[in-house]
C-alpha cells in the first residue's frame, strides 16, 4: 500500500449547514460534488462532507449518535507562521467555530490552537518550525 491519505470523510449531522461553515472558512467548494455529498480540494488531499448516517451505512458500521465527546483524532491546518495560527483561528470563530483551545506556545517548540467544526470535529491550527511549507501548502517532513 502507498503511503498516503487521499480523502478525508467527515461524517455530518446536517450537510447544508457544514457545507455552509466551509464556505464561510473561504474554502472553495469543487463540482464534483453534488445535493447528497461536498468536495474541498485540501492541498494535496480532499475533504468531503457526507451524512453521518449515510456515511455509516457505507461502511456497514454501526453509527452511535454523535455527542459532544472527542472524537479521538484532529485534523490539522500547519500555518506558515504564528500571526497566520490566529488569523485563521479568528476566521473559523467568525465562520461560526468553537474556540476550543486558544492559540499559545506548544510544549513541542511551536504555536497551536483548536477550533471544532459544526459537528465537533477538532481541528488543529498550528505552526511548526520543524515543518516547512512549499507554496502549495505541502508540508515537508524531516527525513
Amino acid at each position: 500500500m502507498d503511503q498516503r491519505i487521499s480523502i478525508i470523510t467527515l461524517g455530518v449531522a446536517d450537510l447544508a449547514r457544514s457545507r455552509a461553515f466551509y464556505r464561510r472558512l473561504g474554502w472553495q467548494e469543487s463540482s464534483a460534488g453534488n445535493d447528497a455529498i461536498a468536495f474541498f480540494q485540501a492541498g494535496g488531499i480532499v475533504l468531503a462532507l457526507y451524512p453521518r448516517p449515510e456515511l455509516a451505512k457505507d461502511a456497514q458500521a454501526k453509527d452511535v449518535t454523535p455527542s459532544q465527546a472527542f472524537a479521538g483524532f484532529t485534523l490539522s491546518f500547519n500555518a506558515r507562521t504564528r500571526a497566520e495560527v490566529d488569523q485563521v483561528l479568528d476566521e473559523a470563530k467568525t465562520a461560526g467555530a468553537d474556540i476550543l483551545k486558544a492559540a499559545q506556545e506548544a510544549f513541542w517548540g511551536g504555536y497551536s490552537g483548536y477550533f471544532s467544526d459544526p459537528d465537533n470535529f477538532a481541528w488543529e491550527v498550528a505552526f511548526n518550525p520543524s515543518f516547512p511549507i512549499d507554496d502549495e501548502g505541502t508540508i515537508h517532513l524531516p527525513a
